[in-house]
C-alpha cells in the first residue's frame, strides 16, 4: 500500500507487483565499483515472498546501453519464476555468436568478443562484493574453486579504461544473461543523442534525413 512504502536511503527502488523482482538505483549511495566505474543499477530477484533476501543480483554501471538494460528487464518481467535457472551457460555465447561475435579460441563456451574487440562477455570468477544466494560464492577459501558468473564490459580503446561494465551473480539464470547478451550484440540501429568520445570513430551512422 502507498502508506507502507519506504524510501531506501537516497536510492530509487522499483518493485514488481508480485514483489519477486526489483531494480534499485544505487549510484548516490557510494556504491562499489566495476572496472573502476561505480555501480548505478542493482537488479535482484527472489523465488518467493517468504524471504526478504534475493536469490540473485545483477549490477550495471551508468553507461550500460539503455536499450540493453531495458531488454534485460523485459526478459526478467516475462519470467513467472525469476529465480529458477533455465538452460546452460552456452546460451550466452550462442546469443552473441549469432550476431557475429568471435568465440575465444581456448574457451569458446565461456568467452566472446565483438568483431572490433571493444566489447566482451566472459564467464568466470565474479568480482568482490557481488552478492549471490549461494554462500559458496562469498566464502570460498583462496585455494578453493569459486562459483562463476557472467561479466560484460566495453573497452573501446585498450588500456584507456572501461566505457561500462556489468556483472551477473553466479545464480542469475543463464537465459536472462543471454537476453542481455542478445540485445548487446544486436546490429539493429539505435538512437543516440550523444556519442562517447572513445567510440565516435567506430560507429556506423545512418545518413541524415
Amino acid at each position: 500500500m502507498p502508506e507502507d512504502r519506504q524510501v531506501l536511503r537516497s536510492t530509487v527502488l522499483h518493485i514488481s507487483p508480485d514483489t519477486l523482482r526489483w531494480a534499485q538505483w544505487v549510484l548516490p549511495d557510494e556504491p562499489f565499483h566495476l572496472g573502476s566505474l561505480p555501480i548505478a543499477w542493482q537488479v535482484s530477484a527472489r523465488a518467493d515472498t517468504s524471504s526478504p533476501l534475493a536469490e540473485w543480483s545483477a549490477y550495471f554501471t551508468r553507461d550500460v546501453p539503455g536499450e540493453v538494460l531495458a531488454d534485460f528487464l523485459v526478459a526478467l518481467d516475462a519470467r513467472d519464476q525469476p529465480a529458477v535457472p533455465l538452460g546452460g551457460p552456452e546460451l550466452v555465447v550462442d546469443a552473441v555468436a549469432a550476431h557475429g561475435w568471435l568465440r575465444d579460441v581456448d574457451q569458446p563456451g565461456m568467452r566472446a568478443v565483438d568483431p572490433t574487440f571493444a566489447s566482451h562477455v566472459r564467464l568466470g570468477e565474479v568480482p568482490p562484493l557481488i552478492q549471490d544466494a549461494d554462500p559458496l560464492a562469498l566464502v570460498a577459501e583462496a585455494d578453493e574453486a569459486v562459483l562463476a558468473g557472467w561479466q560484460a564490459w566495453a573497452e573501446p580503446v585498450f588500456g584507456a579504461g572501461y566505457l561500462w561494465a556489468a556483472s551477473f551473480g553466479a545464480s542469475v539464470p543463464y537465459d536472462l544473461v543471454a537476453a542481455f547478451a542478445d540485445s548487446l550484440s544486436s546490429t539493429a540501429p539505435v538512437l543516440r543523442r550523444v556519442l562517447p568520445e572513445s567510440t565516435q570513430d567506430r560507429l556506423l551512422r545512418a545518413p541524415a534525413g
